[in-house]
């Protein structure tokens, strides 16, 4: 099989060289170029190029017609007419310079004859700095060196090792760039001391250079391989002592150790002799991560150092956390009894934590008792709770790992910006940066020296999200008077500061709003309600979302004009303190119909209109339009009436215009205190009319009622009505007697006679008002009990005012006084029907639903 394959290469091998060597004499079959004195020459050396034709390849018998070209490249260099041509040519660069002879026939044809490739270079340098190294006890020789410049030629390099024993070991490259090689034999540790020679040579067409011998014994270089297997173990799982172990060569005597934390760049170096794969280390820090290497050296002064060991990386075991606790807080009142208060803490630096913090203890306490009032453990770096707003409260947070707890940091918790003498002055926060802010203040005046440090907070506006936004706080000392807020400050966000100096357990703060970038806002307002109170509305809005919002928000801008105008509209700015969301405006009229719309400003300018509300005004006009003209009316009615003599004139006037039947309060009989309390006589009678019209004496006269009315025409007069049990002309009652004279009067001597008319009837009704329950027909029991003259019930209704007649089955009389012409029209509103004779049916009492008063028609 392996003849086979022999066989087939070297016939593989002959195909290629007749390939060529047809190739060859394809490209040269019309003629020669020859090269002299060679084809390779140093730099600066000339060379003559001679190019001829062989027998029967030229252009035709006439040597004139043939016409050799020289080329350079693509460059034609020289030509001639003939059968051959020769040129001198100086100056080549270093390298390869390729040259082609060729036959012109024509002018647009040319036959390539044959070609040249010239190389020119230098001398190889003599090679600097060998040096040989053996990796590891069982390792190779390798040798390396400088090559020196390039000669543009191909160069062989001979590396050549000679011993003790006669011992003579060489290698060639071949490589065009070679600067080092291998030998592929190893020196043994048997005789260490014994010397070795170590020389290289470089050799082209140009001549040879040799470096200068190397002499060297087995440990000046054998470089030991990299320890391996590295690891730690700390005693006790404590970082008080912790050991590392590695694995190594047997020929090691001198070991170096090298170890960081990975956060850090610099190292710390160990060097230990004769260490055996054991180093003990002291000072390494709680739970944090390290990277060790390990590199070794066989002698103490000869040889070199090995390569570094792979990097080792493992993390220290926990310790008990030393540090504490950067605790702040914020209070915020709930109601008039509870208030929330929430802590905040910073994460412990590594450092300090010492381990893997697993939960946060946190207690609160009323100062004055001095008992844990609440306590909570929990894992994040907040806590909430609700406490009653009376009485001083301090907290305790601490930090817990699986090795134990850091001492506990105290707060009291006072109102932040109760000591206004604390408060710093002329506090403000510029840009530095996309993500950074300078914040800078004045110290309190006088309480300056009483300042013990700065606290700043930043935190960006609350939004009405479930969600706060989280608070951040930086320490500062009492003599620094600013502050870099920088990590998380997002630009074209608004941020919340406040300076807070601290004395003790006195606060005081103060507070702006900035923003490291800023721009218009991308939105405006959005109107949610319009409402109307006491003649003004009240707008409501919300706030444009946060990210749309582009910096801080210092104003908005209420714009309204009428549905339908052209005209500018009005506008009233508001500061964004204010007024957050809503705004009353009191200058718009009524029963007009507004459109009203808002915008927001920030420094940079302001944002497109939100969106637009119509509303018409429903309520009254200004009233403190009428203010003035009221009060004015109002001291001069005052001023009139405080004279008498003008109340009077008043009255009189007012009571002219009045009705005369406004003049006196017409009573209700369900409230007549007679009619519920004496019943009426249980027969019947029948009183004369004309002797009723005659006065009798009584206990007690009343005012007499004059009704002021003026007469109808026709004057009424009292009739005799036909009844069996009234009583004769002339007879007595109760002892009064009622003459025929009584029935007529003298226009010129006596009253009008409806007024006494009126008088009569008032006296009956007294007379009917004071009769006893026994008292018989035409016997009265006692004296005439006083009615009251407001009360005057008839059978029929009121007491009319225009009474013409009683109805009687007699003819009618003709009373003198009929021929009287009334003097005005009457204004009554009484009834104009008859006065009926006053008929009792006595079988029963008296009761209410019989006695009743109406009006059945009005006269005017």
């Amino acid at each position: 099989m392996a003849q086979t394959n022999g066989g087939c290469s070297l016939a593989l091998i002959f195909i290629i060289v007749l390939l060529l060597a047809k190739a060859n004499i394809d490209v040269c079959k019309r003629g020669d170029v020859t090269v002299k004195p060679s084809r390779v020459i140093s730099l600066g050396s000339a060379v003559n190029i001679s190019c001829s034709l062989k027998p029967e390849q030229g252009c035709s018998q006439y040597p004139s017609v043939n016409r050799l070209i020289l080329y350079k490249f693509d460059r034609q260099i020289h030509f001639l007419h003939g059968y051959s041509l020769s040129s001198q040519v100086t100056g080549l660069p270093l390298g390869t310079t390729l040259f082609l002879c060729k036959l012109a026939c024509s002018k647009n044809k040319e036959f390539r004859i044959c070609g040249a490739e010239i190389s020119v270079g230098v001398v190889p340098e003599q090679p600097q700095n060998l040096s040989c190294i053996q990796k590891g006890e069982h390792g190779t020789v390798t040798c390396i060196w400088d090559r020196g410049r390039d000669t543009h030629l191909y160069t062989a390099y001979t590396l050549q090792l000679t011993g003790p024993k006669n011992f003579t070991w060489q290698r060639q490259c071949n490589d065009h760039y070679c600067d080092h090689l291998d030998l592929g034999i190893n020196l043994t540790p048997e005789l260490p001391e014994s010397s070795y020679t170590a020389k290289v040579t470089a050799t082209n067409s140009l001549g040879n250079a040799s470096s200068i011998p190397s002499t060297f014994t087995f440990l000046d270089i054998v470089r030991p391989l990299p320890p391996w297997d590295i690891r730690i173990k700390c005693v006790n799982a404590s970082v008080s002592r912790c050991i590392l172990q590695w694995r190594d060569e047997v020929l090691v005597l001198l070991n170096r150790l090298r170890y960081r934390p990975n956060s850090s760049r610099s190292w710390t170096m160990v060097n230990a002799t004769n260490a055996k794969g054991r180093q003990d280390l002291l000072d390494l820090k709680p739970f944090t991560e390290y990277e060790f290497q390990i590199s070794s050296k066989l002698h103490l002064y000869k040889g070199s150092w090995s390569d570094w060991s792979e990097p080792f990386r493992t993390q220290t075991p926990e310790e008990e956390p030393t540090g504490t606790l950067d605790v702040w807080y914020m209070k915020q009142p709930i109601d008039y009894n509870r208030q929330q208060i929430s802590l905040f803490w910073k994460n412990m630096s590594v450092s300090e934590a010492r381990g893997k913090i697993l939960h946060y203890l946190v207690t609160l306490q009323e100062v004055a008792g001095g008992k844990v009032t609440m306590q909570n453990i929990t894992e994040h770096t907040s806590w909430t709770w609700i406490i009653p707003r009376t009485g001083n409260w301090a907290a305790t947070v601490s930090a817990a790992n699986s090795k134990g707890s850091s001492p506990p940091t105290r707060i009291n918790i006072t109102d932040l910006c109760e000591a206004e003498l604390l408060a710093p002055r002329q506090v403000s926060a510029n840009s530095e940066g996309v993500d950074n802010m300078m914040v800078t203040w004045e110290p309190p005046g006088r309480a300056a020296p009483a300042v013990q440090e700065y606290v700043v907070e930043w935190r960006e506006p609350h939004s009405r999200s479930d969600t706060q936004p989280p608070l951040n706080w930086l320490r500062s000392p009492p003599y620094n008077v600013s502050a870099l807020i920088s990590g998380n400050i997002k630009p074209y966000s608004c941020y919340e500061i406040c300076v807070c100096a601290l004395s003790g357990d006195q606060r005081g703060c103060s507070s702006i709003r900035s923003n490291s970038k800023h721009k218009a806002p991308l939105s405006g307002p959005h109107i949610n309600a319009i409402s109307e109170e006491k003649g003004n509305i009240v707008i409501s809005w919300n706030e444009i979302p946060a990210q749309e919002q582009m910096g801080c928000i210092l104003h908005y801008r209420i714009y309204w004009k009428e549905q339908d105008s052209n005209s500018q509209p009005q506008l009233c700015e508001i500061p964004y303190r204010v007024s957050p969301n809503s705004h009353s405006i009191d200058s718009l009229q009524p029963g007009v119909t507004y459109v009203l719309w808002i915008t927001a400003l920030t420094a940079a300018g302001e944002s497109p209109p939100g969106n637009k509300r119509e509303f018409h005004l429903q309520g009254k006009a200004n009233w403190s339009v009428f203010v003035a003209p009221s009060i004015c009316i109002a001291v001069v009615i005052v001023g009139i009436f405080s004279t008498r003599y003008f109340r009077q004139k008043v009255f009189v006037l007012l009571s002219a215009l009045r009705p005369q039947w406004c003049s006196k309060e017409i009573p209700d009989p369900a409230n007549s205190t007679w009619a519920k309390k004496y019943p009426t006589v249980e027969e019947k009678m029948q009183l004369p009319l004309d002797r009723l019209l005659t006065d009798w004496p009584t206990p007690e006269e009343p005012e007499p009622l004059v009704i002021s009315e003026v007469l109808h025409q026709v004057t009424p007069v009292f009739r005799h009505p036909h009844h069996p049990n009234w009583p004769d002309k002339g007879q007595e009652i109760q002892g009064h007697y009622t003459s025929e004279e009584d029935t007529g009067y003298s226009a010129s001597s006596l009253p009008p006679p409806r007024a006494l008319i009126a008088e009569r009837l008032v006296d009956l009704y007294k007379m009917l008002g004071s009769r006893s329950p026994d008292s018989k027909p035409g016997h009265l029991a006692g004296p005439v009990t006083v009615l009251p003259v407001d009360y005057l019930p008839t059978h029929e209704g009121y007491l009319p005012s225009n009474i013409e007649y009683l109805p009687s089955h007699e003819a009618p009389i003709t009373d003198p006084l009929e021929e009287l012409k009334p003097q005005h029209i009457s204004l009554s509103i009484f009834p104009s029907s008859s006065l009926h004779p006053l008929t009792f049916s006595c079988d029963k009492q008296l009761t209410l639903d019989r006695l009743k008063m109406g009006c059945s028609s009005l006269m005017l």
